[in-house]
């Protein structure tokens, strides 16, 4: 059965407003670009931290480009409620515990799922330690993501994790991708092309090799 992430988020937030009451949001995000929709719109009904925590960059540069991006955003985004930012530790091998032996599986599939759930499991832990009433990602605001894989894997984490309520989304609904491109524009962010990981950034470059028409023999 489908389930409307979108339409289960809209009757969650409805009860908050009904109840006058604004929660503690622990929000897991991949990158500045995700992000600026997302707190736009989620900044009215939410007192949220942004947890950036992505050992899937195994760039350090690259890593630290990023960082700084998503504070520089926070510093500068317009927010109904307080949004503050906690910074993960960079651990890119526990990235590459997660996904041996499954390395070779294009974008999309397992790799990444395994990678969602390190990055969805250690925000769940934080949120229970730190005793945030929800927690959730930016990461289904990208077309490129499976929304429901990545619904169901916060739901594990969220049952993992006591005391922990996970809060279903699928942010690229109501236009919510094409309103972080106009953000992105907007306040001149750093918009990668790819999610960070080794091998999506050797998927990418194949990829531009092969439309260039310069691939190799």
């Amino acid at each position: 059965m489908n389930v409307n992430y979108q339409k289960e988020l809209d009757r969650k937030i409805e009860e908050l407003v009904r109840a006058d009451h604004v929660p503690r949001l622990l929000l897991h995000s991949c990158c500045a670009p995700c992000s600026s929709y997302v707190l736009e719109y989620l900044s009215a009904y939410f007192e949220i931290t942004v947890f950036y925590y992505n050992p899937n960059i195994t760039d350090r540069a690259e890593y630290e480009r990023r960082v700084e991006e998503q504070k520089s955003l926070i510093a500068r985004l317009p927010a109904g409620h307080p949004v503050s930012f906690a910074e993960g530790p960079w651990q890119p091998a526990a990235f590459f515990d997660a996904v041996k032996g499954v390395e070779h599986i294009p974008e999309g599939g397992e790799r990444c799922f395994r990678c969602f759930e390190l990055r969805l499991n250690e925000t769940a832990r934080l949120a229970q330690q730190e005793k945030f009433d929800y927690f959730t990602t930016t990461l289904t605001i990208s077309p490129l993501k499976n929304a429901a894989m990545l619904n169901e894997i916060g739901e594990k984490a969220a049952a993992r994790f006591e005391g922990t309520c996970f809060l279903n989304s699928d942010f690229k609904k109501k236009n919510g991708y094409k309103r972080s491109t106009e953000l992105s524009k907007e306040y001149g962010l750093y918009r990668q092309d790819y999610c960070g990981c080794i091998f999506s950034k050797r998927e990418r470059e194949e990829k531009k090799r092969k439309s260039e028409g310069h691939t190799e023999e």
